[in-house]
């Protein structure tokens, strides 16, 4: 084999090597959810159900606000009473669970992922 012909195939290999490579860490972190349901029940009472959301980011619930969370994922939850998951009265929501408030408190608003 020539010496030219050895060298663009060892330089096509290695090539296609580090494309792979940058192609599967850039895509690594994309589209990972919390596998399973939410599902909350709004203060007007209409039952929502959200199916494997992103763990990433802030996620509002409907504008009513919820009374009512049942947590169906693989991953742990915070609910919080402001739209921008922010402030003061956080209630921690584990996998598998439900939280339901009472009649005096503020609906939760808004939820993000523990992970």
């Amino acid at each position: 084999m020539p010496v030219i012909a050895h060298r663009s195939r060892r330089l096509g290999i290695a090539a296609g090597t580090a494309l792979l490579t940058l192609t599967v860490a850039g895509c690594s972190g994309l589209g990972r959810t919390a596998v399973g349901p939410i599902t909350y029940t709004t203060g007007r009472g209409a039952v929502i159900m959200v199916n494997s959301p992103s763990v990433k980011g802030c996620h509002r619930l409907a504008p009513s606000g919820a009374t009512a969370v049942n947590n169906n994922t693989l991953v742990d939850i915070i609910l919080y009473r402001t739209r921008d998951c922010t402030g003061p009265g956080t209630t921690y929501l584990a996998t598998k669970l439900s939280d339901v408030n009472g009649l005096s408190a503020l609906p939760w608003r808004s939820y993000s992922t523990v992970h």
